[in-house]
């Protein structure tokens, strides 16, 4: 018999980790930088069609300071990089990066000097979303799969141990030009 069963019903049980991590993926306010086509699809997902408010992102911020997750739909220039990376830094955190389309995530076609190969060499990024442009649909579910990873943050001291946990395993992964292609 546990716990659970002695308790009279409408009692929830739960940590504050779990509580925080549910308030927070439930009130994503998404800082807008859109530089490119992608932006078009992104205006387009907080449209009366597909209406992202159902998910807690109401209004797009137009404040770094009024945001927690940057969605960078398109290409990033050289030039622009230094600003990118200055509206990450004014963001409160915790603080997430989603890299919308193709370019963003890696340069795409634009393989020259003016263009960044991919936004993770400016800002860390949590969720990258192919496609060029990828639509709508593709837009909300990888901000509800980056709910998912938000709601099973842990917090303080975990948090810490996580990031460190994570940072070795990544350490001790085989370098990309070592593997032989075969599943080990």
């Amino acid at each position: 018999m546990g716990l659970e069963e002695k308790l009279p019903s409408g009692v929830l049980l739960t940590t504050v980790e779990g509580v925080a991590g549910y308030m927070r993926k439930a009130s994503f306010w998404p800082a807008t930088f859109g530089l490119a086509c992608c932006a078009i699809e992104m205006m387009t997902s907080g449209g009366p069609k597909y209406d992202t408010g159902r998910f807690g992102m109401e209004v797009f911020r137009a404040s770094p300071r009024q945001a927690d997750l940057m969605i960078v739909a398109g290409r990033v220039s050289q030039k622009m990089a230094p600003v990118l990376r200055q509206i990450y830094d004014q963001m409160a955190n915790p603080k997430w990066v989603l890299a919308m389309g193709v370019c963003a995530s890696s340069g795409g076609m634009f393989n020259n000097y003016a263009i960044v190969q991919g936004v993770d060499h400016v800002v860390p990024v949590d969720m990258y979303l192919p496609g060029c442009p990828p639509r709508p649909e593709m837009l909300i579910d990888a901000i509800l799969k980056l709910h998912d990873q938000v709601q099973h943050t842990k917090l303080g001291a975990n948090r810490m141990k996580q990031i460190e946990e994570l940072e070795t395993q990544r350490l001790s992964a085989l370098p990309t030009s070592d593997q032989t292609g075969l599943l080990r």
